[in-house]
């Protein structure tokens, strides 16, 4: 899945996890009246020793944007940093505590946003290392501190004294004076320690540390396994004959990747983190396809170091047992609490609604395609190896469309540079400037200034798009530093592709689909570009997990959109503009083969809300690898999809965006189609007036890539729309409107 969203991690800013669901106790405890001038006078007077920390994360960098100075970071250094950096936040969170004055938003609520500044300096770095170019060192680091991490952040937000004094704010709040931001902060962080343990008692609360440590430690895992597991299951090829249907430059980095691990003479076919994969269509030996297949299919669950399942069966288990502590039935009804569906049923029926025509579309393509393999001659039904092998072999007859006849007209440097920023130019006015003075972490980074309309500095922009074995798989936007006017900071913000690197000497060509994705993660970066809040913790993309995703997906409806497509898909022999004919033929083939593009994802949404629908009961039940496996199976099956053919786009063993983090996607994954439908609707109101215009960038910008989390995400999109989002304009791009 094209991914994803601002980087949740629980170091990351613990002001953030106070919104995003930690724990704290009860309190009952009102705003003292008091003598308004004894009250100032003991406020001023007022003034805790905060100790300070030493080395490199001690303070702001000094490079431009605050950005993070690599040549000056090492290994050692983030032990120490972590560990001075929860120092230091205990002792300001202590201070707001020991403060003598009684509790206001000023002394409590924003000096608990404004504490943990080096450890945000620390996480952000460290966990975007581990992401994007991990060594086995950091890899160590992670083990040993990220339950540290979870303890600290929940030795803030179950501290019984602090939430005290954030209830005593909250309580007052009516006959306060707050700017909707200001509102917004207060809300989010008493509901989020409401959510995270507040009202339990002392005994639940110390549970709930236990699962939060446990799930910690368990996470952390599932994504090294993983990882490892994707590494170590790169298919051998003995000949290069086996590779037929391969470009040379694709077969020269398999031989490359086989030398890399030590096997001369051979080939090697690195796995994706998503269940297919790219070579599959175009390999033709149909052996090889299988063992491709399978070996995605089925990384992380044939036993040994790597198999995943028990872990993530202990991980859905302390769920369930932390939403029972909580009262709630069920993970997915524990976590949702801050999303714009709020409830899982409203997640399930928007799904559901979908499958019967979506089943109809699956059985339909098949027979399109086991028609096709007998008209080769081939006396086999179409497996899910084969499927967009002969896919492609429909679309290119009906349709008339090559996907290879497409990629020699998208260069890179061309998608980049000439269509995802000129498309920033003419919808908002911005304007890039490549850098080389910043030192970075590897050295295939690019990095650009951005410049806004008026010509003012707007941020800074990394892009790391090559695929390396010490990065994990998928796309992703983050940032190493937030937009925020309480600390006067603009954004540094990174996106993170996983394209095959061309050998050297090569033209770097990408499929249309990383075309899509670069569009898509830079519509991310536009969302943390364009923040214009306060508070580090509502700022940019730190929105509802059924939020984050649209604003992205909007933005590669331009990928295709004329005026744009033509200024950057040019051949790179020829320089000829790519043809409109070819164009149609691209669009008009997006809605075939939806039997498997929006099977896969649907059903990984329906298979995450499953696993977290289980009760505690059900979940310890759950307790072999072959449960895992039937659970999985059944689960799927009971949805009348064609799972055989389709399985989804990650099986349980590998699905990242759900069991490896504490929370992650964990009862979100549907967030995807949730935010597509927001997206289609979106698409039709840009045609309906104008298209790619200032006015229309202006005002998205105004009314939705502006306001971060600082308002209700309906009255948000009504804002900007006009009306409700309508589910009609999704079905009918999907090609799915006909069903039977």
């Amino acid at each position: 899945m094209k991914a994803q969203f601002k980087a949740q991690t629980a170091a990351i800013a613990l002001a953030a996890m106070l919104t995003a669901g930690c724990a704290t106790t009860n309190g009952e405890t009102g705003v003292n009246q008091t003598n308004p001038i004894a009250e100032a006078q003991a406020e001023a007077e007022y003034s805790p020793e905060i100790p300070a920390g030493t080395g490199y994360f001690a303070s702001d960098s000094t490079l431009p944007f605050l950005t993070p100075d690599f040549s000056k970071i090492s290994e050692d250094d983030y032990i120490p940093a972590f560990e001075q950096g929860m120092a230091i936040q205990q002792a300001e969170v202590q201070a707001i505590i020991n403060n003598p004055a009684t509790p206001s938003f000023s002394n409590t609520i924003v000096e608990l946003e404004k504490s943990g500044r080096m450890l945000g300096r620390v996480a952000r770095v460290f966990f975007a290392l581990i992401g994007q170019n991990t060594t086995d060192r950091l890899d160590a680091i992670n083990q040993e501190i990220s339950p540290k991490l979870t303890a600290h952040g929940d030795a803030i937000t179950l501290n019984p004294e602090l939430f005290a004094r954030v209830k005593a704010v909250y309580d007052n709040r009516a006959a306060m004076t707050m700017t909707v931001e200001d509102a917004k902060l207060l809300e989010e962080t008493y509901a989020g320690m409401v959510q995270a343990g507040a009202l339990l008692t002392e005994a639940e609360r110390e549970q709930v540390k236990a699962i939060n440590s446990e799930l910690s430690t368990l996470t952390t895992d599932f994504s090294q396994k993983v990882r490892d597991a994707t590494n170590d299951g790169a298919v051998i090829v003995d000949t290069r004959a086996e590779l037929a249907g391969l470009s040379d430059a694709e077969i020269e980095g398999a031989a490359a990747l086989a030398k890399e691990k030590g096997i001369d003479g051979k080939f090697a076919i690195a796995l994706q983190n998503t269940t297919q994969q790219p070579s599959l269509p175009a390999l033709e030996n149909r052996e090889v396809r299988e063992r491709l297949f399978k070996a995605s299919a089925y990384r992380s669950d044939q036993g040994g170091e790597n198999d995943t399942r028990m872990i993530l069966a202990k991980i859905a288990e302390l769920r369930a047992q932390k939403a029972a502590l909580f009262g709630q039935p069920d993970w997915a009804s524990y976590t949702m609490y801050d999303r714009m569906a709020k409830q899982p049923k409203t997640a399930l029926d928007f799904m559901e609604q979908m499958v019967p025509a979506l089943a109809a579309t699956q059985r339909r393509e098949a027979a399109v395609l086991n028609e096709r393999i007998a008209a080769d001659g081939l006396n086999f039904e179409v497996e899910p190896w084969d499927w967009y092998r002969f896919a492609n072999k429909v679309k290119a007859e009906q349709y008339a469309f090559d996907e290879d006849a497409v990629k020699p007209y998208f260069q890179l440097d061309k998608v980049l540079e000439d269509g995802v920023f000129y498309m920033s130019k003419k919808l908002y006015g911005l304007t890039f400037e490549r850098r080389t003075d910043l030192p970075v972490y590897h050295p295939d980074v690019w990095v650009y200034t951005v410049f806004d309309a008026d010509g003012s500095e707007l941020g800074l922009f990394y892009f790391d798009p090559f695929q390396r074995p010490s990065k994990r798989g998928g796309a992703w936007m983050s940032n190493f530093v937030d937009q925020s006017d309480l600390w006067d900071t603009k954004p540094v913000i990174y996106n993170v592709l996983n394209i095959p690197k061309a050998a050297d000497g090569e033209v770097q060509l990408v499929s249309f689909d990383w075309v899509e994705t670069t569009f898509h993660e830079f519509g991310h970066a536009l969302h943390g570009f364009f923040a214009d809040q306060r508070y580090e913790s509502l700022s940019g993309t730190a929105t509802a997990r059924d939020f984050v995703e649209y604003p992205s997906q909007v933005h590669e409806m331009w990928a295709t959109y004329p005026e744009v497509l033509q200024n950057y898909a040019k051949h790179y022999e020829t320089g000829e503009t790519i043809p409109m004919e070819l164009v149609e033929k691209i669009q008009a083939a997006s809605k075939f083969n939806q039997g498997y593009d929006f099977g896969e994802v649907v059903a990984a949404a329906l298979l995450d809300m499953k696993w977290h629908a289980l009760s505690p009961a059900e979940a310890a039940a759950i307790d072999t690898a072959e449960k895992v496996d039937a659970f999985e199976r059944q689960s799927l099956g009971e949805l009348g999809l064609e799972i055989d053919l389709v399985p989804p786009r990650y099986r349980s063993n590998y699905f990242n965006h759900i069991f490896s983090s504490p929370a992650g996607y964990s009862a979100g994954y549907y967030s995807y189609l949730w935010t597509e439908m927001l997206d289609k609707d979106s698409r039709q109101w840009f045609i309906d007036n104008g298209g790619l215009t200032r006015e229309n960038g202006d005002h998205y910008r105004k009314t939705v890539l502006s306001r971060g989390g600082t308002m209700d995400y309906f009255e948000m999109y009504r804002t900007f729309a006009g009306r409700e989002p309508d589910v009609k304009y999704m079905i009918e791009s999907r090609g799915l409107a006909g069903g039977e």
